[in-house]
């Protein structure tokens, strides 16, 4: 059989000549806040796939942190790494399946005309299928003892024709619950919660729930400066729960908040 030019290699001199010489690039994603350059390669047979490659050793950190990640969680929402190859600089790449969609972070310009804006205008029950996949995949990070870190929308790949949502990016959830050696965790500040900013503070599960009150939150409002709420009351009062600032007042659990979360639809 002959090896698979992306899943069977184990080393690289450069990764985008090696990409380019085995297929197409007709994607690069190069200036990242993570230190990371990444790819979309379409081989010979047609396949697309996403190749993500450390340049620095923060970088690196974070795709060794991911790695454990993927061994431990697996849910059809959550795109996988499947691969991982050295690269000449002393750094790794991963490899991972392509999905079509379109990230739903949009930079302050684009609120009201880019791809979160259109998905928050789509009717309320293709959101709910979207938010049930969302709480569903930390169902299976919570199974496996990880806790959320840096979930934000850039993190939620949506694509329209399918009406499917991708969570991606997900390097930086950790086994929990742990003690906040730092004086902040990374992320964005629209979804994080109080004790994500205090060292010493415990980060669990409650912290989870709250990233996930503040994303169902976003995805249920309408787009711009002064959003409307488009879910029910009750909903409305379930998420006001999940992201109180105190830990202790929220649910505990993301399964609490899930099964909240489903009473609330029905």
């Amino acid at each position: 059989m002959t090896p698979h030019p992306l899943l069977d290699i184990t080393e690289v001199a450069r990764t985008e000549p090696y990409l380019r010489r085995v297929g197409e690039v007709f994607r690069a994603f190069r200036d990242q806040d993570s230190g990371c350059v990444s790819y979309g390669v379409r081989l010979a047979d047609g396949e697309r796939w996403f190749v993500k490659e450390a340049t620095t050793d923060a970088a690196q950190h974070s795709l060794n942190r991911a790695r454990a990640f993927h061994r431990a969680v697996r849910h059809p929402v959550i795109v996988p790494q499947l691969h991982r190859f050295a690269t000449g600089d002393g750094h790794t790449a991963v490899v991972m399946p392509w999905r079509h969609g379109e990230s739903l972070y949009s930079p302050a310009p684009l609120r009201h005309t880019g791809p979160l804006a259109r998905f928050q205008a789509l009717p309320v029950p293709r959101v709910l299928h979207a938010v049930d996949h969302l709480l569903d995949a930390h169902l299976a990070v919570e199974a496996a003892g990880f806790v959320a870190v840096d979930l934000y929308d850039g993190a939620f790949l949506y694509d329209f024709d399918a009406g499917a949502l991708h969570l991606v990016d997900l390097d930086e959830h950790r086994p929990g619950p742990f003690v906040l050696q730092e004086d902040r965790l990374p992320g964005s500040r629209r979804f994080m919660a109080p004790e994500e900013w205090r060292r010493g503070a415990t980060i669990d599960t409650r912290t989870t729930v709250h990233a996930l009150g503040r994303a169902v939150l976003l995805l249920l409002n309408t787009p711009g400066e002064k959003p409307t709420w488009r879910g029910t009351a009750a909903q409305l009062a379930l998420l006001e729960r999940a992201t109180r600032p105190d830990p202790a007042e929220r649910f505990t659990r993301v399964a609490e908040l899930r099964a909240a979360w489903r009473r609330s639809v029905r």
